[in-house]
């Protein structure tokens, strides 16, 4: 789907650049400490046409979680998790898009994980564009949300002594894209 605005968005077609993009999150845990967290392979692209309606979508490679230690990051690719040998990817595909001022948007969708499909909100906003010392015209992006783990069916947890829980149920996500205009 889609939407129309008047839009501070670029027009064309905007693929993600992998190797200068990211796509992070962070959760509690003991409720005292962040712990982050990142996916290193991923895709995405961004359509503006010239009449303002704009789409986004993306795909993440669940088995690419890294967290900077290895058995935390098995651990997270396991039923407990992402379940990533049943559910091998992240997806997500825009619903609405609205621009405000200032080049900041609202961009509202469907992320699937783990099966179960839900709609989520992020807040972004376009950092800048720049032609590239080979020609490419490229666009930054950033968006950042938040949703429930226990939505998508991660429900492992621990309750601890003080109240706190292992693992928060809420997840912070990140996006910092680097987006390079298609021919």
């Amino acid at each position: 789907m889609s939407t129309t605005a008047s839009t501070a968005l670029p027009t064309g077609t905007w693929n993600v650049d992998p190797t200068h993009s990211s796509v992070e999150f962070q959760v509690k845990h003991l409720g005292i400490a962040t712990v982050k967290g990142q996916f290193t392979r991923f895709e995405g692209s961004l359509t503006v046409a010239e009449d303002g309606t704009a789409t986004a979508r993306g795909t993440v490679d669940v088995a690419s979680v890294d967290t900077r230690d290895d058995r935390r990051d098995e651990h997270l690719r396991s039923g407990d998790f992402f379940d990533a040998a049943a559910h091998p990817q992240l997806s997500f595909a825009s619903t609405a898009i609205e621009v405000r001022d200032g080049g900041r948007f609202t961009i509202t969708g469907d992320l699937t994980m783990r099966g179960v499909t839900k709609p989520i909100t992020l807040e972004g906003e376009v950092t800048g564009s720049e032609v590239d010392p080979w020609g490419n015209e490229r666009i930054g992006l950033t968006a950042s949300g938040s949703l429930s783990r226990g939505e998508y069916g991660m429900t492992f947890n621990q309750a601890l002594g003080s109240g706190n829980m292992l693992v928060s149920d809420t997840v912070k996500i990140a996006l910092d894209v680097s987006a390079v205009k298609a021919a």
